[in-house]
């Protein structure tokens, strides 16, 4: 793929950011971002489809990166194409509110997450094995990635799923955007 279509990856990882950052913006007050995941922006007003925009957009772009990652690692590649059938699935099967019993949709919810939490950070690694400059924020994101599965067990009642959770995402882009940038300097 050319150079062109490698900076279109950049641009929709910013695109897929905007409503996300909008809906932290407009909820403060009604979520904590301590404890409370970012997929419960689906119980805020319009936050079903703000949070849709972003997952499914990123989804898509992430799709691209790994088309774009051709010949660096297959596996690399099938464990991006998990990341966003994660995304998708956990878009099209929401979560249960806080305290809420847990559904068939909640499960599936849950179950798509653990798998593209744990399948990007994974990627992350063996694309730096051929490239050594992302080591660090692929190592950056598999720590929080294991921090923000680990925060699913409470200790003495303190909850922080939603920081976990934030730091994980903060970086899984920044991982997505030095894969995504690394592509735009490999074809200029």
């Amino acid at each position: 793929m050319g150079a062109e279509r490698r900076g279109w990856v950049v641009w929709g990882l910013v695109f897929s950011l905007v409503p996300i950052l909008y809906l932290h913006v407009v909820s403060a007050g009604q979520l904590d971002p301590v404890s409370d995941v970012i997929s419960d922006y689906v119980f805020v007003d319009n936050g079903t489809g703000l949070l849709a925009a972003t997952s499914l957009s990123l989804a898509a772009v992430s799709a691209l990166l790994a088309v774009n990652l051709r010949g660096v690692s297959r596996s690399a590649q099938w464990l991006i194409g998990v990341w966003s059938a994660g995304l998708t699935v956990s878009t099209i099967f929401p979560t249960d509110p806080a305290g809420a019993p847990t559904s068939v949709s909640g499960y599936v919810h849950r179950y798509a997450g653990a798998a593209m939490f744990v399948a990007l950070p994974a990627a992350g690694l063996l694309i730096a094995r051929t490239f050594p400059a992302l080591l660090g924020i692929a190592i950056t994101a598999s720590v929080s990635s294991a921090a923000f599965l680990v925060s699913h067990v409470s200790f003495g009642g303190f909850e922080a799923r939603g920081l976990t959770e934030r730091v994980l995402f903060a970086s899984l882009y920044g991982l997505l955007f030095a894969v995504a940038a690394l592509q735009v300097r490999r074809t200029s």
